[in-house]
């Protein structure tokens, strides 16, 4: 009888995890297999021979330059706010952090059409900047702009973090030799904070560098002009279906290496 239920209870574990070891294994494949579908409808020599095709290099090119100006722009603006948020427990202090967070849940239409309002030419800046002379929409400072709306807060929030895991100790003693606040900044604080902050960086460079739908909306989709990775694979879909596998495996190769490197930062952090 003992060793009946030996056997019964071997064989219900048994059942478990096979039934465990399956439900891994599709998960897996679900999440692998498109990905990787990609990578077997283009030969190496198609992937090589579009990839120095004028229009494919002029959108990576863009998405290069307007991703890392727009993380550049984020990170002198978020920088002191998260700081600020993260030092000083001033009132509303919940409130401006809710508000800037607002663009991480924000559907991208939505990103896109609030910043198209503002700056269109009969916007709530627009109008102003266009008496001016000044036109933002369906140029490459409106990709940046986009990019800068949807990418920031997700710096802000990891460097709000970073510089709250610092203690004030070390700040204050550098304070106490005589360094000033900005002198403490940069050679304490952010030093110390340095591996978030990287973080950070990676992190919204990597969805500037993916932004499409704000892009869009805000900048329209102008070969050499606005048309970024995200947007050239959409627009390359009805007539050059291999140009868009091919910049799709640049932007996921682009995307493993952001991962291996956050990777990395956390594992010096912890």
């Amino acid at each position: 009888m003992k060793s009946g239920s030996s056997s019964s209870f071997r064989g219900s574990k048994g059942l478990i995890i096979l039934i465990f070891g399956l439900i891994v294994f599709i998960t897996i494949l679900f999440y692998t297999l498109p990905l990787l579908s990609l990578f077997l409808r283009i030969t190496p020599e198609e992937f090589i021979n579009t990839i120095y095709e004028p229009n494919v290099q002029s959108a990576i090119l863009l998405s290069l330059v307007t991703a890392t100006t727009a993380t550049a722009i984020i990170v002198i603006l978020g920088t002191p706010l998260a700081f600020l948020n993260a030092r000083v427990d001033y009132s509303g202090r919940k409130f401006v952090e809710t508000l800037i967070d607002i663009p991480i849940v924000l559907p991208p239409s939505v990103a896109g059409l609030s910043l198209l309002v503002l700056l269109g030419r009969r916007g709530l800046l627009g109008s102003t900047l266009s008496e001016m002379g000044i036109t933002i929409i369906f140029t490459t400072l409106a990709v940046i702009i986009a990019q800068v709306f949807v990418a920031g807060p997700l710096y802000i929030r990891q460097a709000k973090s970073a510089f709250a895991m610092v203690d004030p100790v070390f700040e204050s003693a550098s304070r106490t030799l005589g360094a000033g606040p900005i002198i403490t900044f940069i050679k304490v604080t952010a030093p110390l904070a340095r591996t978030g902050l990287i973080s950070g960086i990676i992190i919204s460079f990597a969805r500037a560098i993916g932004e499409f739908g704000a892009t869009i909306m805000v900048a329209g989709n102008l070969p050499g002009k606005t048309q970024t990775m995200p947007l050239a694979i959409y627009g390359f879909m009805q007539s050059n279906l291999t140009a868009s596998i091919a910049l799709s495996i640049v932007l996921i190769a682009i995307s493993f290496v952001i991962l291996v490197l956050i990777r990395i930062l956390s594992g010096k952090s912890a």
